[in-house]
């Protein structure tokens, strides 16, 4: 009886460790690292971190601190960048944001079984590293401009061979306004950015792993899906 239960056990155990054995290693998460920017100057030493879906450049006044790391044309370029620079009152914190789109059609994934409308979304903020308080969040606050959208009709992701600028598949591409980065620029008829909860951007790879603000949020402009290149913008005075 002693050498049945042993033969039991020992066959558990090997059982067991076959399972533990046959499992896939957890894919390891990417650290978040902070990267010191060269070249900036001021009284303030601000910490900013970013996550963004897919891609965005951020310019203290008219001046490119960071890029997004993950280049847009990347699959799923989900990530987080933290970051510190130097820089004085008033702020002048400005974004390119992009969603990818494989071309003006603003579709993802075009001629294969996932074609599809994407969406964006990012958030930020920015901590004065003396004081350790945080003195600028995304929030409604921003004001952001649409200078890209795709499709113009929705029905373009039913098209077997979309094609840009053709009818369901228009779009609208505008410049960059002249000197929009500058702390006097007149942005008045731009409009408030929209906040968005997580269950709609669906923030992922990175955005866990930074702590962030209560108060900031998830911002665009009120469309996640077209709205494929916006600027946004705020000015934080002392």
């Amino acid at each position: 009886m002693k050498l049945l239960n042993t033969l039991v056990i020992l066959s558990l155990l090997l059982f067991t460790s076959g399972c533990i054995a046959k499992k896939r290693p957890r894919k390891p998460v990417q650290k978040v690292v902070t990267v010191e920017v060269q070249g900036t100057s001021g009284e303030l030493t601000i910490k900013g971190e970013v996550w963004a879906d897919n891609w965005f450049a951020f310019y203290s006044g008219s001046s490119l601190i960071i890029e997004d790391s993950v280049p847009i044309t990347t699959e799923r370029s989900f990530n987080a960048e933290s970051f510190i620079f130097k820089a004085d009152y008033p702020l002048s914190l400005n974004f390119i944001v992009k969603d990818f789109k494989e071309n003006d059609t603003g579709l993802e994934y075009i001629g294969s079984s996932r074609q599809q409308l994407g969406d964006g979304g990012f958030i930020a903020q920015f901590t004065d590293l003396k004081t350790g308080k945080v003195i600028a969040v995304t929030d409604s606050d921003w004001k952001c401009k649409v200078i890209h959208e795709a499709p113009l009709d929705n029905s373009c992701v039913n098209e077997s061979d979309p094609q840009a600028g053709k009818a369901p598949c228009e779009y609208t591409a505008l410049e960059e306004p002249e000197n929009w980065q500058e702390k006097d620029y007149d942005d008045s008829d731009w409009k408030n950015a929209t906040t968005h909860a997580e269950s709609s951007v669906r923030p992922k790879d990175g955005y866990e792993q930074i702590n962030w603000e209560q108060n900031a949020k998830l911002i665009w402009t009120d469309n996640l899906v077209t709205h494929n290149t916006i600027l946004c913008r705020i000015q934080i005075k002392q």
